[in-house]
């Protein structure tokens, strides 16, 4: 499966060729400051572009010396433009600068790649919803049948949780698209503000209003916690779509095409394995979350504990929201709906889920909630260990039949009742 779902766009974003293209263009940054503060001759400057770049293998070569990326990077690099233009490199600024700003332009590349994703998936689930707005089927609290709805109005419900997603993507998005250029401690000792200022400029990126060594990773795991979110969501999608499969219920399938094999053991069966991979993957983003909020506290202006943990689990989270959202965009697009069955397990129950509608009757003329409740809980009982029609009970029920008559109580096992504030909560939803 997960040959099938390559995700180029978002390995591209967090391959080591990415990675250090994105810090060679802040170092080109940090000496094109200098040149506008004239601190860099236009020459030097230009020799330096012109020259600029790094091969990965040398890089990887060096680093198993140095034991340190950064400063195997800046060796290639030095390599690359010559000993005099490497002395203008890397100047007053501290590798953490170099690694945080250019990460910060990365972690915006994947939530940009995401949110475009989510976006489809908001379309995907209001068309379902205009679609299906009158296909009716049985709510369910507890897992028992409750009273009649429509898949429709769950896929406004899906299409609500979306929405809240995006807007906590894109506060996320706010929150980690902020660069740094101040130094060792986050004083500009070394370098002038200026510099900071055009490289955040020309990255589109904020500034920091105070840092330390590092930007702070509350920000980082405010990433990771939206996207755990999000994955819980994507989690529910999929242990709905995985009940409403249950061989008792069949409301639902994903997508089988000829030729797939559900259980290699027994030919017959077709399981939901894009939703429980989903279900899955989602325990590891919340993991990943957890590992994100001990980074958090560091020792002083900074340690290191967070560097290691941080290489994994921010590429790794950005890598599988993007590849579970892929699945449940192909989920959705061919899930299939068996309206018949639907229909079919409304009237499991044999009317058992109008009982709300019998209670308030009962209510509007005049009976104590109380006394109402019991007379028709007494007979939803009876007919429910019986296996027989609801009305049927209160039918022969003298004291219900004193109150309602028996056109009444025809009238209240009518569908069309539940339907009737459908528009006012589509429009509430937006969904047109």
């Amino acid at each position: 499966m997960i040959a099938r779902y390559r995700l180029p766009e978002m390995e591209k974003i967090w391959s080591d060729e990415n990675r250090f293209q994105q810090m060679l263009q802040v170092e080109l940054y940090v000496c094109e400051a200098m040149k506008d503060m004239g601190q860099l001759d236009k020459e030097t400057y230009d020799d330096i572009v012109a020259k600029a770049g790094f091969d990965l293998q040398r890089i990887k070569e060096i680093e198993s010396v140095t034991r340190h990326d950064v400063a195997a990077f800046f060796a290639a690099v030095s390599e690359r433009i010559g000993e005099e233009n490497a002395k203008k490199l890397h100047w007053g600024i501290t590798a953490s600068d170099l690694v945080d700003t250019s990460m910060a332009v990365q972690m915006r590349q994947a939530v940009d790649l995401i949110i475009g994703k989510l976006y489809q998936l908001r379309d995907v689930l209001a068309e379902l919803a205009k679609e299906h707005k009158y296909t009716l089927m049985v709510g369910r609290t507890h897992g028992e049948h409750a009273e009649p709805m429509s898949f429709g109005l769950k896929m406004v419900v899906w299409t609500g949780e979306i929405d809240r997603s995006l807007a906590r993507l894109h506060q996320a998005r706010n929150c980690v698209a902020v660069g740094k250029m101040s130094g060792a401690v986050g004083s500009y000792a070394h370098i002038d503000p200026f510099v900071e200022e055009h490289i955040c400029r020309r990255l589109d990126l904020r500034q920091a209003v105070s840092a330390s060594q590092i930007l702070q990773r509350d920000r980082h795991a405010e990433l990771l916690l939206v996207l755990a979110l999000l994955g819980s969501t994507l989690d529910k999608f999929a242990i709905e779509i995985r009940t409403l499969e249950r061989t008792e219920i069949a409301e639902l399938a994903e997508p089988f095409e000829h030729g797939m094999v559900g259980s290699f053991a027994m030919p017959h069966k077709i399981n939901p394995v894009k939703a429980e991979s989903v279900s899955g993957l989602a325990r590891i983003l919340r993991g990943n979350a957890m590992a994100a909020l001990e980074d958090v506290p560091l020792w002083d202006e900074r340690d290191y504990t967070h560097a290691s943990a941080e290489r994994i689990i921010i590429a790794d989270s950005c890598l599988l929201v993007d590849y579970m959202l892929q699945m449940m965009l192909e989920t959705l697009r061919g899930i299939s709906i068996n309206h018949e069955q639907m229909e079919h397990n409304l009237d499991l129950t044999k009317g058992l889920i109008f009982s709300q509608r019998v209670l308030m009757a009962l209510q509007e003329h005049g009976v104590p909630r109380v006394q109402a409740y019991e007379m028709v809980q007494r007979n939803a009982i009876a007919a429910a260990q019986e296996h027989m029609d609801f009305a049927y009970y209160l039918l022969q029920d003298s004291e219900v039949m004193s109150i309602i008559s028996i056109e009444e109580l025809d009238s209240l096992f009518d569908y069309e009742y539940y339907m009737k504030h459908f528009d006012y909560i589509y429009k509430r939803a937006n969904i047109f």
